[in-house]
């Protein structure tokens, strides 16, 4: 039978105040009896082994105190073992009680984690004073069910996210293959003229460009996320100047204005990865500016933090849905707007920046665009300094 750790603190309390009990009275009964005998004298008050003999009345004194003694330490033995017996029954429900108040925290810890669920981690173990081993414990049980409780969190979030990359990435693949069997339903179903064959071939060709851009993209989005494999020294400064020579065309159709003031970023990390992560930032700066708007690139050192920074005008986005932007087929006001764009531009951003260490942050500027900011660590690199106006 297997006790419960009240039960052995009791019979622990118990069984060590009966052995010192026990170990008292022996001793008692060993130096009582010692004094007896040492304190024997013979009826002339000589102790005993003197030469002289004891007269006949002395014999009897003699007999009768040895009788006295054994009955003396006869009652003494009585008495001692029925109070070791009242002590002892005394401390077992003693012992009992106390173990009992001794075990309430740890009843209320086990209690309330018997409560907990993964739906319920709110509830927190009681810490009482003063501070002993304990309330340390409780304490320590509280800190592990926070980090719990985040780590659910976390968890939810992650799996939210996924749900919702899921749906959304099935969205964008499932309009361009409605399009393009639709357009296959029409050319099987008569025997329509060339031009609108053509027609037809040109709606199919456009989805599946369409499917490919957005394949590509996820690709390139588990590539960031799965780390870099290859490492070369690089500098953001001209990877920059070679995305805004890319773009050049396209801004000053749309009739804005670019600067740039590149100074020496050098990073190390993959460079196809580092043209995509720039070029896309670019790329939506362009994208989502406004005729007559700017776009302004800069690049340089902080510290020991290489740093790529691009600004742009555009639309009013509220500060608290800039975050939003990050996440994967998310545009504009942080929901699924249809526009030229996939929505992953971004989310390849930030999944590039934290694949080589770095950092990301978005604000939203006064009079609407925004502000990109990343800053990696410092690569072994020195080139020398660029601006340009475009």
């Amino acid at each position: 039978m297997r006790l419960t750790a009240r039960t052995r603190l009791a019979l622990l309390q118990t069984v060590l105040v009966l052995a010192a009990g026990g170990a008292l009275t022996g001793l008692t009964y060993l130096l009582m009896r010692r004094r007896t005998i040492h304190t024997s004298l013979d009826p002339a008050g000589s102790p005993p082994g003197t030469p002289e003999p004891a007269p006949p009345q002395a014999e009897g004194v003699r007999g009768l105190a040895d009788q006295v003694q054994a009955d003396t330490l006869s009652a003494l033995l009585a008495r001692a073992g029925l109070a070791l017996v009242v002590v002892t029954v005394l401390t077992a429900v003693l012992g009992w009680l106390v173990a009992g108040r001794v075990l309430r925290p740890i009843r209320v810890i086990s209690a309330t984690a018997r409560r907990l669920s993964a739906e319920n981690l709110t509830e927190r173990v009681p810490v009482t004073a003063p501070t002993d081993e304990l309330s340390a414990l409780a304490g320590t049980v509280n800190d592990m069910l926070d980090r719990i409780q985040h780590g659910v969190a976390e968890r939810d979030r992650v799996l939210d996210s996924q749900r919702l990359f899921t749906a959304n990435a099935a969205h964008e693949l499932r309009t361009p293959l409605t399009t393009a069997r639709t357009a296959i339903d029409v050319t099987l179903d008569g025997h329509p003229p060339r031009d609108e064959l053509l027609a037809m071939a040109a709606d199919v060709r456009n989805a599946v460009e369409h499917m490919q851009r957005v394949l590509d993209g996820l690709l390139l989005l588990a590539r960031s996320q799965a780390g870099v494999t290859t490492r070369e020294p690089a500098d953001l400064a001209a990877i920059a100047a070679a995305a805004l020579a890319t773009a050049q065309a396209r801004a000053a159709a749309a009739g804005f204005t670019v600067r740039s003031e590149l100074r020496p970023a050098p990073v190390t990390g993959e460079p196809v990865l580092l043209e995509r992560m720039v070029g896309n930032l670019v790329d939506n700066a362009v994208r989502y500016n406004r005729p007559g708007g700017h776009l302004t690139v800069g690049t340089g050192t902080e510290g020991k933090r290489s740093v790529l920074r691009i600004s742009n005008t555009g639309r009013d986005i509220p500060p608290e849905q800039v975050e939003t932007l990050l996440e994967p087929f998310v545009q504009g006001q942080g929901t699924r707007i249809r526009t030229d764009g996939l929505g992953l531009g971004l989310s390849i951003v930030r999944a590039v920046a934290l694949a080589h260490q770095g950092h990301i942050a978005v604000t939203a500027r006064a009079g609407g665009g925004l502000t990109v900011t990343i800053d990696l660590p410092h690569g072994a690199i020195r080139m020398s300094s660029r601006s340009h106006d475009y």
